[in-house]
């Protein structure tokens, strides 16, 4: 009779939730406005409480997976009694309502870590930042219970078995992919939060950004892995090798990335000089706006995607509200507040202050651009001007350029200057780094592929220009210490953290750059015995067979892969699945992986005659697209754990107006 009721347990916890959102959102920051200490206290209370139910909620509805209770929709429309249990468990958010649930389950348990590590925050501004999490989060558990309720019932008629999980979705990239992207879209409500809470208090100082740029370093690490597991996923489950579509749902994923990008490096100089205040605080509502929207993006119905979940106008129209109230409120508070603030930095056109704004401009430029060709489409057709499809050609045609004019400016940010800085300086330190990158960047490709090619080039050349000066930084920072070893224990977690970022963008462009100029792939018809090369490999059909897995039917082919006449052989087997509650046919590609190539053998059709299409392919360098986004999110954690944080931590700020000046060494 308990497992019976366990939907009905969850429901009851959602509800229960919803009503510590709304005392959460109401109570801290009233006791904020009128000096009251003990309704201020109310926001750590009603966090915890909050994550606690939300978590029973959403314990209940794995429950409700795990046992396959088919008189609950959610599970009858996304799971099957096949389906592996590790499949199951991802299944609960591998659909609409389930990943709204897990999209306020990590709301509430960040409303809940502010609770628990802000405790040496002034009181107030604690207050503020926890009520506006609670508002966050009531309007997205309200979400939940009024359109996308995942414990409906399908009681009398209820299925003997379920409808299964979408096919593309049954693998381990889904089991880690949407957490993690998650984590990151909802990670910048806490960033949100605090710059309304300084603009509500008027305290849009150096301080609040140092209390919220650990949380805004961890979510945009978060945000880099789940884009980078989403991109390794559709590389190898969709059966064509792309690593990108510039598809709109991945789109939503790199826009608030882009502008929390920009937003790091605002708030490290808005903390260390005190300028930049309130852009950062424009760009912290903005980078927020865009998750909510790509919330709406792939939730509303609008799209036609892979990636998108629900396809119910009522759910879009929610979302669409409540991101115009987040952003109308949001901005009507900036607008009112920021006017005031005051800002009598200054700084050269050569300074590190200079170097980091035109950063921050082209970055806004990027999300611009990309924004633009997401919906401009979106707005054509709901305007009745027909349909148009904005494509690769326009996105590379933009994108590329300037993120090679990005490129230049994070070579010249690390050797610059606070304030001012003399050209001949400047020059000094970077022409033996320039006439290097572009030295080896114009002739790696002749090294490489034997050919010169210009866009091989330019990606080293900006490699390598964002690489060479901060070992000439590093030099610099480490020439006057007893060893070099122990100069480099000197620098600073922080310092680190930048260097791994920097680097990982390095590595990222020239996965991009390689492996687009240089992949080699093969569409052939094969039959046992029949032997392709591709790229100096010999990939030769030994069988073809048939294999019965838990939940589907495939058929197999194995193939000896060699490299020339003497080279080590070993085997490759892709499959042809089809799945068979569904009846959708889906490609298992066979990956040779390597740190400097994959080989990747997909099967097409079955061509009748014993033959089978198959695409062969060469990818060189593409495991490096990935290896840049984990550097880059690892020097995000790195940054968060420098002592400077936890030293700070403990200091209470006592006037609006005063700021604590870390060393130059940490925000460089």
């Amino acid at each position: 009779m308990l497992i019976k009721m366990i939907p009905e347990v969850g429901h009851f916890a959602l509800i229960i939730a919803l009503l510590l959102a709304v005392v959460q959102a109401i109570v801290p920051l009233a006791g904020a406005a009128t000096r009251r200490p003990l309704w201020m206290a109310y926001g750590r209370p009603m966090a915890m409480g909050q994550f606690l139910f939300v978590s029973i909620a959403y314990a209940c509805l794995t429950a409700s997976y795990m046992l396959d209770d088919f008189s609950v929709a959610n599970v009858a429309n996304n799971s099957n009694s096949l389906l592996p249990w590790y499949y199951k468990f991802s299944a609960v958010w591998g659909n609409h309502e389930g990943s709204v649930l897990l999209w306020s389950l990590m709301l509430a348990g960040w409303a809940c870590a502010v609770a628990v590590f802000s405790r040496d925050l002034p009181r107030d501004m604690v207050a503020r930042v926890l009520g506006i999490l609670g508002m966050v989060c009531m309007g997205f558990l309200l979400f939940i219970l009024v359109t996308s309720n995942p414990f409906e019932r399908l009681l009398p008629n209820m299925p003997q078995d379920g409808a299964d999980l979408n096919p593309l979705l049954q693998d381990f990239g889904l089991v880690v992919h949407p957490p993690m992207l998650y984590m990151g879209y909802v990670g910048f409500s806490v960033v949100f939060a605090f710059a309304i809470a300084a603009l509500l208090g008027g305290r849009l100082d150096a301080a609040w950004t140092r209390w919220a740029r650990p949380w805004t370093n961890l979510a945009w690490a978060f945000l880099t892995v789940g884009i980078a597991l989403g991109s390794w996923w559709a590389y190898y489950e969709l059966g064509w090798g792309g690593w990108w579509f510039w598809d709109p749902v991945e789109n939503a994923s790199l826009l608030p990335w882009l502008s929390g990008t920009a937003l790091i490096h605002s708030l490290a100089v808005t903390e260390k000089r005190g300028s930049f205040k309130s852009w950062t605080v424009l760009l912290a509502i903005t980078t927020f706006s865009l998750s909510l929207m790509g919330t709406f993006l792939v939730r509303s119905g609008v799209l036609t995607s892979v990636h998108a979940f629900a396809n119910d106008p009522a759910r879009g129209f929610f979302i669409l509200v409540l991101l115009a109230i987040t952003v109308a409120l949001s901005l009507l508070l900036f607008a009112l507040r920021a006017p005031r603030v005051s800002q009598n930095v200054g700084f050269s056109w050569l300074s590190r202050d200079a170097l980091l704004l035109i950063n921050n401009i082209l970055l806004v430029i990027m999300t611009v651009t990309v924004l633009l060709g997401t919906i401009y489409p979106l707005i054509l057709d709901s305007l009745g001007l027909g349909k148009i499809s904005v494509g690769p050609p326009y996105f590379n045609s933009l994108f590329v350029p300037l993120t090679v004019l990005l490129c230049v400016f994070m070579g010249l940010g690390p050797s610059s200057r606070w304030k001012r800085m003399s050209v001949s300086a400047l020059a000094r330190k970077l022409w033996m780094s320039g006439v290097a990158a572009l030295a080896i960047g114009i002739l790696a490709p002749l090294v490489y592929g034997g050919s010169w090619n210009l866009w091989v080039s330019l990606g080293i050349v900006s490699a390598l220009w964002i690489v060479l000066p901060m070992l000439r930084d590093m030099f610099d920072k480490t020439r006057n210490a007893s060893s070099f070893l122990s100069g480099l224990r000197k620098l600073s977690l922080a310092y680190w953290g930048m260097v791994l970022g920097h680097l990982g963008v390095a590595v990222t462009i020239i996965g991009v750059t390689v492996v687009s100029n240089y992949n080699i792939e093969r569409n052939v018809r094969m039959t046992p015995g029949e032997t392709v090369e591709v790229a100096g490999y010999q990939f030769t059909m030994t069988e073809l067979g048939s294999r019965r897995g838990p939940n589907f039917l495939a058929d197999t082919s194995t193939l000896q892969v060699q490299r020339g006449e003497d080279g080590r052989s070993f085997t490759m087997r892709p499959e042809k699945r089809l799945y068979i509650a569904t009846g959708m046919p889906m490609t298992q590609v066979a990956l040779r992986p390597g740190l400097f190539r994959d080989l990747y053998v997909a099967m097409g059709e079955d061509l009748g005659d014993g033959s089978w299409a198959m695409r062969v392919q060469y990818k060189p360098f593409v495991r490096w697209l990935w290896l840049g986004a984990l550097l880059m999110a690892a020097g995000g954690i790195m940054a968060i754990a420098d002592k400077r944080y936890r030293r700070l931590a403990g200091r209470r700020e006592t006037q609006p107006g005063q700021t604590q000046t870390p060393s130059r060494e940490a925000t460089a």
